[in-house]
């Protein structure tokens, strides 16, 4: 049990480009199968992200300057979440463009989890979580384009401990100098929901 309390090796990568500097993990795991999965799906995250620069226009081998990075938010129990990013910038844009992605996996099941994965079935967690984000657009004056219209099914978030964070794309639910609008919400206030075998309810036994 100690053993899979321990944090897991993560290794990081890069994807030699002129002015490319992309940095991604990779996690050595024991089980290589969980392993093989779970990176692929990371490195899928990465291209995608790159794709997302190139296919808006902003990419332009030997012009572009792109950085792409990540951070570990939880390492813990077996639970990894972590967020990829992507920065690129090039002379003809008025102002550099960023990307934002993140996986949550259970790397003792090589489960990778969407958001509605974390509560039990017929709950009513987007409910909830709308009503408290609401709340902090609303104690934060979190300026918006247009009405709060709630969280999508597939929704972006990452795990920090036992917090969840939920997090919106730029120019999404705000303008762009707000950058990405991020909700940080304890666990405690969708306990009841939670399902117990989820990352949320490893991280709260």
């Amino acid at each position: 049990m100690e053993q899979e309390r321990l944090p897991v090796t993560i290794k990081t990568k890069a994807i030699p480009a002129p002015k490319l500097s992309i940095y991604y993990p990779q996690l050595l795991l024991s089980n290589k199968t969980y392993q093989q999965k779970i990176n692929k799906r990371i490195y899928q995250k990465v291209y995608h992200l790159f794709s997302k620069v190139n296919q808006q226009g902003y990419y332009q081998p030997g012009i572009t300057e792109m950085i792409g990075d990540y951070e570990v938010k939880n390492n813990q129990c077996g639970i990894v979440s972590l967020t990829l990013s992507n920065f690129a910038t090039m002379p003809t844009l008025a102002h550099p463009v960023t990307f934002l992605d993140s996986i949550t996996t259970n790397t003792q099941t090589g489960i990778i989890y969407q958001l509605n994965e974390l509560f039990k079935p017929n709950s009513q967690y987007r409910q909830r979580i709308n009503e408290l984000i609401a709340a902090q657009i609303k104690e934060r004056d979190i300026q918006l384009l247009g009405t709060f219209k709630g969280i999508g099914p597939n929704q972006k978030y990452y795990i920090a401990d036992k917090t969840l964070i939920i997090y919106f794309d730029m120019y999404d639910i705000s303008p762009g100098y707000v950058g990405f609008p991020m909700f940080p919400i304890p666990s405690f206030h969708f306990q009841d929901m939670i399902h117990d075998t989820s990352p949320l309810g490893i991280l709260l036994t």
